[in-house]
């Protein structure tokens, strides 16, 4: 697993000073968050999606997981980020777009993705736009596909009333303090009995 490079921290702290609510964070997750984050993770997973990897802290560790580039899709609203991936990652696939627009995109010909990875600021989001963002994201996965995200939070991000809303679960895989600040990771899957998203 990767060490922040020095550029990376600089290129974070500019970000959040130019769009703290956006961003989310003063530096690059770190090898234990990528780690938590990616450990149900493998070939098996691709296509995989990444939602906000910033400077690709996340995309390493599940390119280290071994997930092929082919099969990643990184979703990247900031565009010194989105150039960045481009030139760091150049087999995987950048969107540059806000997440909440991912309905309205094809990805992989269609295939079905096996696992989401959010590095978004969700506690920073309106409730609307994160219903968008599920909703956009559990369309493009399969059945057993499964939504992960990461908090500093104490609990998880998305509000039991909207996981009611979508027909979902969240599962709590864990807590790390090797991490700056700590973060819990959360899993957040299709309830066995939903169709399909209600509409928001």
């Amino acid at each position: 697993m990767s060490v922040a490079r020095p550029s990376d921290l600089v290129q974070f702290l500019r970000a959040w000073c130019a769009d703290p609510a956006r961003v989310g964070a003063v530096a690059p997750s770190g090898a234990a968050l990528a780690e938590l984050i990616t450990r149900e993770i493998g070939p098996a997973s691709a296509p995989v999606i990444e939602l906000g990897p910033g400077t690709g802290a996340f995309t390493e560790a599940i390119l280290a997981r071994g997930v092929d580039a082919r099969d990643l899709v990184l979703v990247e609203y900031g565009s010194d980020f989105a150039r960045l991936l481009q030139a760091r990652f150049d087999r995987a696939r950048v969107l540059w777009m806000d997440a909440a627009r991912l309905a309205q995109v094809e990805l992989f010909d269609g295939r079905p993705a096996g696992a989401v990875v959010s590095g978004l600021p969700l506690l920073n989001l309106s409730p609307r736009k994160v219903m968008a963002i599920l909703d956009g994201a559990f369309r493009h996965l399969r059945p057993q596909g499964a939504f992960y995200q990461f908090t500093y939070g104490m609990r998880c991000p998305v509000p039991r009333t909207i996981l009611d809303r979508l027909g979902l679960r969240a599962t709590n895989l864990g807590r790390t303090v090797r991490n700056v600040p700590p973060a819990a990771v959360y899993r957040i899957t299709a309830r066995p009995q939903r169709r399909g998203v209600k509409q928001v």
